[in-house]
């Protein structure tokens, strides 16, 4: 089984991911950790590192090649943006989350490797130019739109929801996914 989560900023993706990976005994990949690493061997930022692949491919290609290579594999989660158009025999999760309540999250445990914000008014907007760049990005390179919910096979909204509730509600959805497709 292979499952690929997606979502907006800040809606728990590497969270149930991780839930998903111990439940199902699956090893768990994040293609965002994997850009991170990219960034971070250029001397650059996430942030930067979109910005630069507005205009340069190879920000996305070279991820996008090992997502795919990671298609012929099995028993993963991957934390991606695109896994539901490369690896589309997975499991296709989409987190949604209303803005606010995602910037405060990353606001309140965010990232190491990403900027410190100063209030979550800041994440907010952060957010919305980081969801502008990766849609100019994959619309330029592919035609895509990554946050278009009708790419998916499960789609929860974790705006009102701990991270307790998060992870059993994704975990029920899967069991019943994979129940109906046996």
């Amino acid at each position: 089984m292979i499952i690929t989560i997606s979502g907006q900023p800040g809606s728990g993706k590497s969270t149930v991911a991780e839930h998903l990976a111990r439940k199902f005994h699956l090893k768990h990949l994040s293609i965002g950790d994997f850009r991170r690493e990219m960034a971070l061997k250029r001397g650059m930022t996430i942030e930067e590192f979109n910005k630069l692949g507005e205009r340069q491919a190879f920000t996305d290609k070279e991820a996008d090649n090992f997502l795919k290579s990671l298609g012929k594999k099995d028993n993963l989660i991957i934390d991606t943006r695109l896994g539901w158009h490369f690896i589309p025999n997975s499991v296709k999760i989409f987190l949604k989350i209303r803005p606010e309540v995602g910037a405060e999250r990353i606001f309140k445990h965010g990232r190491k490797s990403e900027k410190k914000y100063k209030n979550i008014s800041e994440v907010v907007k952060a957010n919305k130019k980081r969801v502008e760049s990766d849609i100019k990005r994959y619309k330029k390179y592919y035609g895509l739109n990554p946050y278009t919910i009708s790419n998916y096979d499960i789609i929860i909204d974790t705006s009102e929801m701990s991270i307790k509730e998060m992870c059993a509600v994704t975990e029920n959805a899967v069991k019943k996914f994979i129940s109906k497709d046996i």
